[in-house]
């Protein structure tokens, strides 16, 4: 191939890119201008009916990364969002929705009813609007999670065992480190396989037994789902990455065990730099536990997985998308219609 062939190929290749980039960021535009988010009517919740907790769980982007002031000036210049802010322009407080927050052993670091108060958001905002639309009875964001944490080591769920690779031997839930030469004795650090599965798990059920401090006046409550944004360190261990899907899965079926919650619903976002068809075992690893792939019979109508690269704008998860507080809102949004279509309580 001569040297201008080669251009031109490479050329067509980036303008291809970018197309499909520019169609994708219209795709999603296009769907929020047709089925807009409405402002909350006001109307308090049912506080006959048990509280409706939404666990959420991941990593750093779950946490939140995105800057308040890159969402103010979408809401106060651009006409975004809309239905965070009232008529006067200040930051919406929802009474019906509760958002609590604690990090391995620490907190609860928020407790206090939904509303933008400073520091950084995550997608909890766009899932708590969004459900908490829907549903009549009253509903916390209760999330539980900290940063640089894989599934395959971190938050590995209970009954993993350890196996076997390339001469190695790879923690299962307990063990200690997370790898050692098979045939030698594993020397164990400050830490072990699924102790972050364990503080995480842990923080939510120290909320939830004291139901009073964290949702004033409720009358019990009810696991409904749980929400998941994570991947990106996984994705840098190539193990890890091939054994995802069965630790998601396993993932999914433990905490649902853990809060006797068979029936509650489950939905991920994939990580925003990730295209699908990449071959990215992560990515394939979340899209394999879909309930529409058909993989596993048992998650259909109960598992979702959310296609985030859409909204990433350009972003990526290992950078916390540049602190954009749009890509925090956009994937909140989308995981939050995501649950609502599983609960099937959509108005």
């Amino acid at each position: 191939m001569t040297l201008r062939s080669r251009t031109t190929t490479l050329i067509s290749h980036v303008a291809l890119t970018l197309a499909v980039s520019v169609l994708s960021v219209f795709a999603v535009e296009k769907e929020e201008a047709k089925t807009p988010i409405p402002k909350h009517d006001g109307k308090p919740a049912d506080m006959t009916k048990p509280v409706q907790v939404f666990i959420l769980l991941g990593q750093s982007n779950m946490v939140g990364m995105g800057r308040i002031p890159i969402l103010e000036t979408a809401v106060k210049t651009k006409g975004k969002y809309a239905y965070m802010v009232d008529d006067a322009g200040k930051w919406v407080e929802r009474k019906d929705v509760r958002f609590v927050r604690y990090m391995s052993g620490k907190g609860p670091l928020n407790n206090e009813w939904m509303c933008i108060k400073g520091g950084t958001i995550g997608p909890e905002y766009g899932i708590g609007h969004v459900v908490g639309n829907a549903i009549d009875a009253p509903v916390m964001i209760l999330k539980c999670c900290i940063g640089n944490r894989s599934l395959g080591w971190d938050l590995l769920p209970p009954g993993s065992e350890r196996f076997e690779e390339g001469g190695k031997v790879y923690a299962g839930y307990k063990d200690s480190p997370d790898v050692w030469v098979k045939g030698t004795e594993p020397k164990k650090v400050n830490w072990y396989a699924g102790k972050q599965y364990d503080d995480d798990v842990g923080d939510a059920k120290k909320a939830l037994a004291d139901l009073e401090k964290h949702y004033p006046g409720a009358k019990g409550f009810e696991v409904a789902g749980f929400f998941m944004w994570q991947g990106e360190k996984d994705g840098g261990n190539a193990v890890h990455s091939a054994h995802y899907e069965q630790n998601l899965v396993n993932f999914i079926k433990s905490v649902r065990k853990d809060f006797n919650a068979p029936n509650a619903k489950f939905v991920m976002a994939t990580i925003g730099e990730i295209v699908k068809g990449s071959g990215n075992k992560v990515m394939e690893g979340q899209f394999a536990a879909d309930g529409t792939s058909g993989k596993h019979p048992e998650f259909k109508g109960n598992v979702a997985t959310v296609y985030s690269h859409p909204m990433a704008q350009g972003g990526g998860g290992n950078g916390h998308y540049g602190g954009n507080g749009k890509v925090y809102m956009d994937v909140g949004e989308a995981m939050g219609k995501a649950m609502v279509e599983l609960l099937g309580t959509a108005k």
